[in-house]
């Protein structure tokens, strides 16, 4: 497999394609919408709530917190999620960057 060659493009054009990629999943949507609700959140706790295997829950976990999108903190034998609240704004920020180049092209494509 080739290289990505994402040296090639801009820090803001890598953030985007790091945020699509942590929100390519229904299961991560799910989580960050359980973590938007409710503030914070156990692992366990989320296990409890999604149809999946802790494994598989604490994977996503791990694929949001790699983007940035969540942070976690150690309780004993616990971890503690919550949305990262200067990545989820940056997140927005970029995001609403890119769809509002569409809208000051007024739409027009084909």
């Amino acid at each position: 497999m080739g290289l990505s060659k994402t040296e090639e493009f801009t820090l803001k054009e890598n953030a985007i394609a790091k945020y699509a990629k942590a929100f390519a999943h229904p299961a991560r949507i799910a989580i960050l919408k359980l973590l938007i609700k409710r503030q914070s959140c156990i692992c366990g706790d989320l296990v409890d709530e999604l149809p999946l295997s802790q494994s598989t829950v604490s994977q996503h976990l791990k694929e949001l917190k790699d983007a940035g999108l969540i942070k976690g903190s150690i309780d004993g034998a616990k971890v503690c999620y919550c949305i990262d609240e200067k990545e989820w704004a940056n997140a927005r920020k970029y995001l609403n960057e890119l769809f509002e180049l569409h809208v000051k092209a007024n739409g027009n494509c084909c």
